[in-house]
C-alpha cells in the first residue's frame, strides 16, 4: 500500500504527533513533510520512510473495501498527551 498524503495527516493526528516529530523520525526535513502533505511528489524512498515512521510509531493504514484510504491506531496503541 503507497502512503497518500491524507493518511499521512490522519496518522500525525491519530498518534498526536507533530510534524516536527515525524520528520526527525523518519530522518527527513520538515519541509518534505510538509510538501508531501501539501500532495507535492516525493521519491518513493521517502514516501516509504514516512510510513515506516508512522508504522513504529504505532499506526495502521488501511484500505477499507469501497471505503476509501484510512488509519487506526494498533491495538493497545494509546496517543500522546
Amino acid at each position: 500500500m503507497i502512503l497518500l498524503p491524507v493518511q499521512c495527516r490522519m496518522a500525525r493526528a491519530a498518534l498526536g504527533m507533530g510534524v516536527r516529530e515525524l520528520a526527525v523520525a523518519a530522518k527527513v526535513s520538515v519541509d518534505t513533510v510538509a510538501r508531501f502533505e501539501r500532495g507535492d511528489e516525493l521519491k518513493e524512498r521517502t514516501i516509504d520512510a514516512l510510513q515506516r515512521a508512522l508504522e513504529a510509531a504505532g499506526v495502521e493504514f488501511i484500505d477499507e473495501n469501497g471505503g476509501g484510504p484510512g488509519v487506526r491506531l494498533r491495538k493497545g496503541h494509546q496517543k500522546k498527551g
